[in-house]
C-alpha cells in the first residue's frame, strides 16, 4: 500500500467514526471527502459502507456488558426480549425502504450539491426540534415499547438521504416521541448494530465482484480506524447529552454545507472531481 493512499484511508475511516454516531450524516461526509480523495468510485462506495462496520464494533464493545446479558438472557428473560424485538422492530422500515428505493436515491442524492443542501435543511430542523418542548415518556431504553420502537425506525428512513444523518434522524425523532435525550441516544447506538450490519454486509455481497484480495488492507485499515475513532466519539456524546443539547450540530451542519455550496459555485473546490 502507497503511502498516499495509507492516508487517504486512514483519513476516511476517521472521518466515519467521527461523523456516525453524531447528528452530522457520515455518508455525507465521506461521499465530500471521497470526492475530494478519489474514493468517488463504484468499489470506493463499497469501502464507505464496509467501514461502517468498524463505528458498529465500537458499539459492540462500548456496550458489551450490555450485549453479553442479552445474549445469555434471550430465551428466557422478558426485558432481554423486549430489547432485541425493539431493535428488530426499529431495522425493518428503513431496511424495507432501502431495498425498495435504495438504488433511485444512490443514483440521484449521492452527489455534494444534494448533499450540502440535506446538512442545512438538516441543520434547520435540528434548531426547530430543540425549540419544542419536549414532554418525556421514556427516560431509559428499557422502558421502550414496541410503537416507541417502531417509531424510530420510521424516522430511520430519512437517513436514505445522504446528508440527512441516520444518528442525527433517529435521536431527533426520538426526541419527538417522548424519548429523554440519552434514552434516544443510547437506541440510536444499539440500533447501529443491525442497521450497519445488515448494509454492510448486502453491499459487499452485491458487489463482490469489483474487490479482490488485494483490497483486504484497505478495508481493514480503514475499519480500524473508524473503530477506534467511534469508540472515543460515543464515550464522548454519551456525557455531552447529559448537560447539552444539539444545537451545536446544528450550526455545524448549516456553516459546512453554505462553504460546499460557496466553494463549489466560485469553482473554488471541485466536489464533483472523480
Amino acid at each position: 500500500m502507497d503511502f498516499s493512499l495509507l492516508w487517504k484511508t486512514l483519513l476516511m475511516g476517521v472521518i466515519e467514526g467521527l461523523t456516525e454516531f453524531l447528528p452530522i450524516s457520515s455518508t455525507g461526509h465521506l461521499i465530500l471527502a471521497g470526492s475530494l480523495l478519489g474514493f468517488a468510485n463504484e468499489k470506493g462506495e463499497v469501502f464507505e459502507i464496509f467501514i461502517q462496520s468498524g463505528a458498529m464494533l465500537a458499539v459492540l464493545v462500548a456496550y458489551r456488558e450490555r450485549f453479553r446479558r442479552v445474549l445469555s438472557g434471550v430465551w428466557k428473560d422478558p426485558s432481554c426480549q423486549r430489547f432485541v424485538l425493539n431493535l428488530a422492530l426499529a431495522f425493518l422500515p428503513a431496511a424495507i425502504a432501502g431495498l425498495a428505493f435504495g438504488k433511485a436515491i444512490k443514483s440521484q442524492l449521492f452527489k455534494p450539491l444534494p448533499v450540502a443542501l440535506a446538512f442545512i435543511l438538516g441543520g434547520l430542523l435540528i434548531l426547530w426540534a430543540e425549540k419544542r418542548k419536549h414532554s418525556i415518556r421514556v427516560s431509559q431504553v428499557d422502558e421502550m415499547c414496541w410503537l416507541d420502537a417502531l417509531k424510530v425506525g420510521c424516522a430511520q428512513c430519512l437517513a436514505l438521504i445522504p446528508g440527512t444523518s441516520r444518528s442525527g434522524a433517529t435521536i431527533l425523532g426520538g426526541l419527538l416521541f417522548g424519548l429523554s435525550r440519552p434514552a434516544a441516544t443510547e437506541f440510536s447506538f444499539f440500533l447501529a448494530v443491525p442497521t450497519l450490519t445488515a448494509a454492510g454486509a448486502y453491499d459487499l455481497y452485491k458487489h463482490r465482484h469489483l474487490l479482490s484480495r488485494s483490497d483486504l488492507a484497505v478495508f481493514g485499515l480503514g475499519a480500524l480506524a473508524a473503530f477506534l475513532s467511534a469508540y472515543l466519539c460515543v464515550r464522548w456524546l454519551l456525557r455531552y447529552v447529559s448537560s447539552h443539547d444539539f444545537s451545536l450540530f446544528a450550526w455545524y451542519r448549516i456553516a459546512f454545507g453554505l462553504l460546499v455550496l460557496v466553494t463549489g459555485f466560485f469553482g473554488w473546490v471541485n466536489w464533483n472531481a472523480p
